[in-house]
């Protein structure tokens, strides 16, 4: 018996030209709103005040247009609602895809990157019994870091393997979307709410770095799914659930507090009464047993890592959150379409007026967000599916299906236009992208190895240390460094910082491999905060012999923390 019954969408009347015309018009003028006030965007990554001067002020219009034109189309073809799921997936991928050519612009991606390769280096073994010894894990949890550790061991050490399943995590979680949201309301809500997975311009430039949010929005997304199922159904979709929330459990702790949304799911259910209530909490205290058997063992063996990770989660990570937000203006009126967080906001007056019980599910987490005034958005990336549900439960109110699947799509070519067209652009101008182009042009060079150097800055506002891993994803020679604590000295303000993780740095042995030169010279890499930083005697002899020089020193110029690259190496050896 399923407890959450979907019903029937009327198909509505046609929609005339006027409701497109008004639709594209107010796109448009919101816009020109959103381009005006841009000074009030704090994002700290894409915010529209950094990005649009590296726009063409001209194309960007142009593509807007072009973007509600396509959506016109697309709100006349019956394909969507033909094959909804399929749609969405093949949607998603396709659209992130686009972006797998941003570099690697957010810093944590080296700790990640460094967890995934012993795993690939050592085994997984090895990364189990060394995960918080050995292998450094600041507040991370194992699960993502595993998971990218066995894409390298299986694929290889490249990139591309890595965005191509944050891309599928993304796919299937505007998929789950849809099917959440016609288990709760219908299949037109439900598709209504995929659709506004693509809506959301931040998004876009997390799916392609390896980083741990978006594959988390996924495994907390798939717990809510897989928990309505098995509430419902029981049997084998409780042991699916339980293996769901754990796994969710084990991706972020952040995740902790997000997943009080499966207590919100039981007592409707409960209130509901669709179910007998002794079997409902039969199934729910099963997945639970379950859920605790597998986490409690993996805690219990690591005990103490898990503890030091939560004392400086209490210490640190928490009120740090006060000195590192960003506006929830920013987050919700730039970073997502603000049409969602409007429509979101409508859906709450709605949802009361109906008395629908079930929106408390979709509107929990952003509730909470609010509630523990979480100001930082990529901790809340896991939130928005519900936003995207609450947002479409609001825009139902409109009858008409082409005009409601028209606003659906201009919205999401609305965001795909400015992620493109806008923060793209400005994305691939932070420094970070040196090491981008140093790694593909050591991969051009005949010599399998390259000796690395990183100069300390005189202002540090992180370990400059931290480079190296970013580099190594980015190249298949190996990498050989040597690291100095002593030469890279904490700042005085270390214990507060936003990158204190960085100084923590510990160089794996993988990189103090030697290998047989053959009596030849390696290429050498300097990594410093600037161009003009002069070499050390020692270093300077050391790219003696070297005659040629490549220099990658884009500059975004609004970061602190920078990142210039030198190769020195013969010329004649040039593959």
């Amino acid at each position: 018996m399923r407890s959450f019954l979907p019903t029937k969408s009327s198909p509505g009347n046609r929609a005339d030209l006027s409701v497109f015309l008004t639709v594209s018009l107010l796109s448009l003028l919101t816009y020109l709103v959103l381009l005006s006030a841009r000074s009030l965007d704090d994002s700290r990554l894409t915010s529209w005040q950094y990005s649009f001067p590296h726009a063409s002020g001209e194309m960007v219009p142009v593509l807007l247009i072009t973007g509600l034109v396509s959506a016109f189309f697309f709100s006349k073809t019956s394909l969507p609602e033909r094959c909804p799921a399929m749609f969405l997936f093949i949607a998603s991928f396709g659209v992130s895809a686009i972006f797998h050519g941003e570099p690697e612009v957010i810093i944590d991606a080296s700790r990640y990157f460094t967890q995934a390769k012993h795993l690939e280096v050592n085994g997984i073994g090895y990364f189990f019994r060394e995960w918080g010894g050995a292998i450094p894990v600041w507040t991370d949890m194992p699960l993502v870091p595993f998971l990218y550790g066995l894409i390298f061991r299986v694929f290889g050490e490249y990139r591309v393997p890595i965005q191509i399943f944050n891309s599928l995590l993304f796919s299937l979680t505007s998929a789950l979307t849809y099917f959440i949201g016609r288990t709760l309301w219908d299949e037109r809500t439900g598709l209504t709410a995929g659709i506004l997975m693509l809506g959301i311009p931040y998004l876009f430039s997390q799916v392609p770095l390896m980083l741990v949010d978006v594959p988390v929005m996924f495994f907390l997304l798939l717990s809510v799914y897989t928990f309505m199922k098995a509430l419902e159904q029981g049997g084998f979709m409780t042991i699916v659930s339980a293996a769901a929330i754990s796994l969710t459990f084990f991706s972020k702790y952040s995740a902790w507090l997000m997943l009080s949304v499966l207590l919100v799911i039981f007592f409707i259910l409960l209130k509901q009464e669709k179910l007998r209530k002794g079997e409902l909490w039969k199934r729910v205290m099963m997945i639970l047993f379950i859920a605790s058997l597998l986490t409690g063992v993996a805690v219990a063996l690591k005990f103490a890592v898990f503890s030091e990770q939560i004392r400086l989660l209490m210490s640190f990570q928490m009120p740090g959150l006060r000195r590192w937000g960003e506006s929830f203006l920013s987050t919700f009126f730039f970073q997502i379409h603000p049409w969602i967080t409007i429509a979101a906001l409508y859906s709450v007056f709605r949802a009361i007026k109906n008395k629908d019980m079930r929106f408390c599910i979709a509107i929990w987490l952003p509730l909470l967000v609010i509630l523990f005034q979480i100001r930082r958005i990529r901790y809340i990336i896991m939130i928005f599916p519900m936003v995207c549900l609450a947002a479409s439960y609001g825009l139902a109110q409109i009858r008409n299906r082409e005009a409601l699947r028209f606003t659906a799509f201009s919205i999401a070519a609305f965001s795909i236009v400015i992620a493109f067209a806008v923060h793209l652009p400005f994305l691939k101008t932070i420094s970070f992208v040196n090491l981008k182009y140093a790694g593909q042009f050591l991969d051009s060079l005949q010599d399998d190895a390259a000796e690395v150097y990183i100069l300390p800055a005189a202002e540090p506002v992180a370990n400059p240390a931290v480079a190296l891993p970013v580099l190594d994803l980015f190249t298949k020679k190996r990498l050989i460094y040597h690291y100095d604590p002593q030469d890279y000295p904490l700042p005085n303000d270390a214990d507060t910082s936003s990158l204190r993780f960085t100084w923590v740095y510990k160089n794996p042995k993988y990189y103090e491999e030697v290998p047989d030169r053959q009596g030849r010279q390696l290429p050498v890499v300097i990594i410093s905060q600037s161009q003009d930083q002069e070499l050390s005697g020692d270093m300077a002899e050391r790219v003696k012999g070297l005659d040629n020089v490549r220099v990658f020193d884009t500059s975004d110029g609004l970061f602190s923390h920078q990142t210039v690259v030198r190769i020195f190496h013969p010329r004649a050896r040039r593959q």
